[in-house]
């Protein structure tokens, strides 16, 4: 009790000033003391926020710690999804591959956590709170020891200023004596403790690498358990996307074209082979196909049963117009159009050329630009509408009206401009592409073509209608053969337009009111020698082919590459021969 009452008086005086403190540590020593309070801050810090950061429970065994992770969790749902499911669809097969990758994704987390607990963790916490309490401790009884020698010192000062005024000097010189012994006891025991103290500042100081190399473990740590969970990811990467390149049913609507039929092995997008092959059975003479809008809930339950590969031809057979609009949806939906962006300034340019040979000659070099799977599906499609227009006195779409319904759906610009550019472009350029495409179908696209690939539809095979078309040229014919051997595959309609341009003319008709070749008597051509009659006056003529004028039909008979002769009349029809 004296000793704590010497110290509290020693302390007051030094506080105001009546005495001296004592200084036993060097500027050296002091520094460090600051840095000690700092370093257990940070590391304070550090252990709670990494801590923090461990998914398993800390300090628990690792079957324990593995129950309680997230991602062991997270492995024990997908492999009982996995179950419920079966392998037998792609979901299931996919959720027990990942489940059966968490599952190990956890275990190396656990592994990690192990170690950074052991090495980093554990390491830390020593140094908050137990390294560097301890030198505090030492510092504070330091301090105490220094307030014992200080008050015994002056107590010491004091008995000998007093000594030399008292009569009593042997009672005197006994107390100074005591007093002195416990001065020099004193510093003896500050001594000691300062010396440990300095001891354990300077190991601290000199150990300051080996905390250092907690971080460097941190992160050689995280390193090796995500190289480690690296490579295991990419070890299964490529049994996932095998499991999606085997698998059956893959979506087509707003992929690119290339994709799908890469994906799917095919020649002819699906979308437009189903469309096509049933609008060949039940919809050829519906009338206003592909421009009446479909029922909005029959067309996206129709597109999504062709997204998964799952078609039910008598559902749909009695809708046509779900059927149309379904095909028009997949080309609109494309993310290029069937036509191509590159191409689309080739196309307009050849829609603006006003000579009609040079026209259509453009259009079949455009064509010919045309990437392979865009060529095929497009030339697949076109050979389809060629056929639609032979049912035109029927269903009523020309050439010009599918043109206007479908060439958007065809073709289009990266940006498009406001409503009245593009009702201008489709109008004008676009109607103007794909028209005479239609139209001289058999030209573009010489040959038959089967529309059922797959064998699933009883369609029937696109047959050459028109017998005036020669055959491609040969490979080996040189560039003015091949100019000359172009000329005469053309339709005769063009090859012979100059002079029914004539013929126009001297009867007072001028070329603006010339149509689309008229297909009549059960969609077949007049062979030579049928009998065309009049409905006037019952007189006959025999021709090959017709053109339909405002105001009657041009008539004529071919002999060679001249007209034999021509006649404009009001009315015709065809009579058997």
């Amino acid at each position: 009790m004296k000793k704590q009452f010497n110290r509290m008086r020693q302390l007051a005086n030094q506080t105001v000033g009546r005495a001296e403190k004592t200084e036993v540590l060097s500027d050296d020593l002091l520094q460090v003391e600051k840095r000690l309070e700092l370093v257990k801050q940070v590391s304070h810090s550090t252990h709670k926020k990494l801590t923090a950061c461990l998914q398993g429970q800390q300090g628990v065994d690792v079957e324990r710690k593995s129950k309680k992770l997230p991602l062991t969790t997270l492995a024990q749902c997908m492999m009982d999804g996995a179950a419920v499911l079966g392998d037998e669809s792609l979901l299931g097969k996919m959720l027990k591959l990942c489940g059966e990758t968490q599952e190990r994704l956890a275990q190396e987390l656990i592994l990690f956590e192990l170690t950074i607990e052991r090495d980093v963790i554990e390491p830390l916490y020593d140094l908050a709170e137990v390294e560097i309490p301890n030198i505090q401790k030492q510092r504070k009884h330091l301090a105490k020891l220094v307030l014992d020698m200080d008050s015994a010192r002056t107590r010491y000062y004091q008995s000998t200023k007093s000594s030399g005024l008292s009569s009593n000097l042997q009672s005197t010189g006994a107390k100074v004596d005591h007093v002195r012994e416990e001065m020099e006891e004193a510093a003896n025991r500050m001594e000691i403790c300062r010396d440990q103290l300095s001891a354990d500042m300077y190991s601290f100081v000199a150990k300051e690498i080996d905390y250092a190399s907690y971080f460097q473990t941190l992160i050689e740590a995280q390193a090796e358990y995500h190289r480690k969970s690296l490579e295991l990811l990419q070890s299964v990467l490529p049994q996932i996307k095998a499991h999606q390149e085997t698998w059956v049913e893959k979506p087509c609507y707003g992929k690119p074209l290339e994709e799908h039929l890469a994906l799917s092995g095919r020649d002819i997008a699906f979308p437009i082979e189903a469309c096509v092959t049933m609008l060949l059975e039940c919809g050829m003479q519906e009338e206003g196909l592909f421009r009446i809008a479909p029922s909005a809930s029959k067309l996206k339950k129709l597109k999504a049963s062709l997204d998964c590969g799952v078609l039910d031809v008598q559902e749909y057979s009695a809708d046509p117009h779900a059927i149309a609009g379904a095909l028009k949806s997949y080309l609109r939906e494309l993310p290029e159009p069937l036509m191509t962006f590159k191409l689309y300034n080739d196309w307009i340019q050849a829609s603006n050329i006003q000579d009609q040979d040079k026209r259509l000659q453009s259009l079949l070099n455009a064509c010919e630009k045309l990437p392979p799977a865009n060529n095929n599906n497009f030339k697949y499609l076109i050979k389809f509408l060629s056929k639609l227009t032979e049912y035109q006195d029927v269903n009523k779409m020309t050439p010009g009206n599918i043109a206007i319904v479908l060439g958007p759906n065809l073709l289009w610009t990266h940006n498009e401009g406001n409503i009245t550019e593009m009702m201008t472009t489709v109008s004008l350029q676009i109607v103007g592409i794909i028209e005479p495409i239609i139209q001289h179908a058999d030209w573009f696209f010489p040959g038959e073509i089967e529309f059922n690939l797959t064998g699933n539809y009883g369609s029937p095979v696109h047959t050459n209608h028109n017998a005036n078309y020669s055959s491609m040229p040969s490979p080996d014919m040189d560039q003015i053969d091949r100019k000359q051997n172009d000329q005469s595959r053309r339709p005769l309609s063009v090859a012979t337009d100059n002079m029914m341009l004539e013929f126009y003319k001297k009867d007072g008709y001028d070329s603006h009111t010339v149509c689309l070749p008229l297909y009549i008597y059960n969609n077949v051509w007049p062979k030579c020698g049928a009998v065309v009659q009049m409905k006037e006056d019952n007189s006959c003529y025999h021709g090959s082919s017709m053109f339909l004028c405002t105001k009657g039909f041009w008539v004529w008979c071919i002999q060679g590459c001249k007209v034999a002769f021509y006649a404009l009349v009001p009315s015709l029809e065809i009579c058997a021969p």
